[in-house]
């Protein structure tokens, strides 16, 4: 997702969906159409017209306070003695706000009003295309671990993998943020390149993912078998950012780590691994 170039913060229902529907599917804003300002622009017979050029439309969130998605989805704001709804994009599980054109989420009081999620008509030809596999070989740069949900994030430089988890970790425990023994719950990684770009580099208290690798395409790993030493895991999905990530962080954390927040993975066999162990393709 990139934002449009605004030569001005949009101030209207109608300026603010445009301004995020062109951040959520990459378009200039030129490219989106004015939308009449007589019809409640989200559900008007224009958006879906365009949209549907697209092999696209808009499907509504039916509610908005409890609905997670771990992609951009937009939701529209009420500020206090405001009628209007205007657009923002929202994104994580759960949801927070990714990108606000207006502005009104700033301050205090606003509320949550509706929702909507950009979807493809058709989702068998929409889906997107694998990453290809990374080539190099990783390591690993550091390995911790947290008992429970918020507990302080302890450095181990050796431990012991289980398909359940990690020895000592909250996903082993079952007193995590999110539930255990799902596909994808046993283990999160993530770039310390990805870390290294904010300033000061983002901690591991922050990013709360247990393995921190180097010189390896995390996003690569989706959907494939990987090493860690001699433990063989399985990468099942992107570790994408949420509003528990942004709450742990100093900086505000969620539009950066889009894409860039890790990898989820199963452990396919239990063994140990340490800190320098290489990560590669299996």
């Amino acid at each position: 997702m990139r934002e449009p170039r605004l030569a001005e913060a949009p101030t209207t229902p109608c300026t603010t969906l445009a301004a995020c529907l062109a951040a959520v599917l990459d378009l200039p804003l030129s490219d989106v159409p004015q939308f009449r300002a007589d019809q409640d622009p989200a559900t008007g017979w224009q958006v879906a017209r365009w949209l549907g050029g697209l092999g696209l439309g808009l499907v509504r969130v039916a509610d908005t306070h409890s609905f997670a998605w771990a992609g951009p989805w937009i939701g529209r704001v009420a500020a206090p003695g405001a009628a209007d709804r205007l657009a923002v994009v929202m994104f994580g599980v759960p949801s927070g706000v990714l990108w606000d054109p207006s502005g009104v989420t700033g301050t205090g009081g606003w509320q949550l009003v509706d929702g909507f999620v950009v979807a493809a008509l058709d989702i068998a030809g929409a889906r997107p295309p694998r990453v290809e596999a990374p080539s190099g070989t990783g390591t690993v740069e550091g390995i911790w671990v947290a008992a429970d949900a918020g507990a302080p994030a302890i450095s181990r430089l050796e431990i012991e993998a289980t398909p359940a988890g990690l020895a000592g970790d909250r996903h082993v425990r079952g007193t995590g943020t999110f539930p255990s023994g799902l596909p994808g719950s046993a283990l999160t990684l993530i770039q310390a390149e990805v870390c290294d770009g904010f300033d000061p580099p983002l901690a591991p208290h922050e990013h709360r993912r247990n393995v921190v690798t180097r010189r390896i395409e995390l996003n690569g790993l989706v959907g494939r078998d990987f090493e860690i030493g001699t433990v063989r895991c399985r990468g099942m999905r992107l570790c994408e950012p949420c509003l528990v990530v942004e709450r742990y962080a100093g900086p505000s954390v969620l539009r950066a780590l889009v894409h860039r927040g890790g990898l989820r993975a199963d452990i396919l066999a239990g063994g140990t691994f340490r800190v320098g162990d290489a990560v590669r393709v299996a």
